[in-house]
């Protein structure tokens, strides 16, 4: 597991939403090591209960709907009554729905377009001023898939296109007010949500093919990247879609004609 331990947020306050598995789980592990007190927010009492106790008092679980403004807007005001500041948001939440455009019903796109970029939107208008007040960072964790497409995941593609867009966007209008905004953009990494991919071992080994470093990410190599977003060292990082992704993204997409 990388070291964080370089990055000190003593004193800061972190909130991540979709804390309660995943990568957003892991980012919330490495804040607490590195000295923030973190809030998690996520659909699923029970999950956020369990992280709650892994990573005891320095974690605060609050149960939202990223989809819902009013959930939201309550769970920044709780924040900032609880804390008196905010310094670091990390919009994590997000919904992977896979299929050909024909397959997927529309439920699923409103679902889709609801969590990841309803509820960026509602995150970002929440927290931004008060990212401002303290000098703070906003960090999104958007996808190799928001930047070129996939096959048979155009729902997707879509919704973390716009996603890293916004970031892009928010980036040019906050800058002065002292907020930096950003995006890690992860390639396929070992989840939940995935575990039809990397459970299957012909899926797997075709999905590891695709990558440089020749295997798929954990989300301990996607947090330690988050933390540098989020730290001073990162100072002068701003409107940047950060791939984390072994190398992925350095290929064209042609074929591996030969072994290297």
């Amino acid at each position: 597991m990388p070291n964080t331990a370089t990055y000190d947020f003593t004193g800061q306050v972190v909130l991540i939403t979709g804390g309660g598995s995943g990568i957003g789980l892991q980012i919330a592990r490495d804040f607490v090591d590195a000295g923030a007190h973190v809030v998690i927010a996520g659909r699923t009492p029970s999950r956020l209960e369990a992280a709650r106790e892994q990573l005891g008092a320095a974690i605060t679980a609050v149960t939202t709907d990223v989809g819902d403004a009013t959930e939201v807007n309550a769970l920044v005001e709780s924040v900032i009554r609880e804390h008196g500041h905010l310094d670091v948001v990390v919009s994590n939440a997000a919904s992977f729905i896979p299929g050909d455009v024909t397959a997927v019903e529309p439920a699923q796109w409103d679902l889709s377009v609801r969590t990841n970029l309803s509820g960026f939107f509602y995150l970002a208008k929440a927290v931004l001023p008060h990212l401002a007040a303290s000098g703070g960072s906003f960090i999104a964790t958007s996808s190799v898939s928001g930047m070129r497409a996939d096959w048979g995941m155009p729902v997707y593609n879509a919704a973390k296109g716009a996603v890293s867009l916004f970031v892009q966007a928010l980036a040019l209008d906050w800058g002065a007010k002292g907020v930096r905004v950003n995006a890690v953009a992860p390639s396929l990494t070992s989840t939940e949500p995935v575990a039809p991919i990397t459970g299957d071992p012909a899926l797997r080994t075709l999905a590891e093919s695709r990558v440089a470093l020749g295997r798929i990410a954990e989300t301990g190599d996607i947090s330690p990247v988050v933390l540098f977003l989020a730290s001073d060292a990162a100072r002068y990082v701003n409107g940047v879609i950060l791939p984390v992704d072994g190398g992925t993204s350095a290929s064209n997409g042609q074929a591996r004609w030969a072994a290297a």
